[in-house]
């Protein structure tokens, strides 16, 4: 019947917070919002956010960046694939200048 309770949970009612791809997106933006922090680079991706499509896929929003904030995400790439190649503790300690090139 239309009353069931099954039948009133429709489209005006959906949250985003009832759906797994809001939570998979929010945390995936939450870990890369820490690591960013942790490179100094805190202020340079200032569109970084969670999203839903219509779908319910989750997304994490990127937005537009300076050409200096992308080398800076280059440069903090590659330094994260060499020390995936190093061989001993050399990765383990940080780094000592921060990957920010002012």
């Amino acid at each position: 019947m239309r009353d069931d309770e099954a039948d009133r949970h429709d489209a005006a009612q959906w949250s985003p917070i009832d759906s797994d791809g809001w939570y998979a997106a929010r945390n995936a933006t939450t870990a890369l919002r820490d690591a960013l922090i942790n490179a100094g680079m805190e202020k340079d991706l200032p569109y970084l956010r969670a999203d839903l499509n219509a779908f319910g896929h989750g997304l994490v929003e990127l937005g537009r960046v300076s050409p200096e904030t992308a080398e800076s995400l280059a440069e903090l790439l590659r330094r994260a694939l060499t020390c995936g190649q190093a061989v001993g503790d050399e990765c383990s300690r940080a780094p000592e200048q921060p990957i920010r090139k002012d």
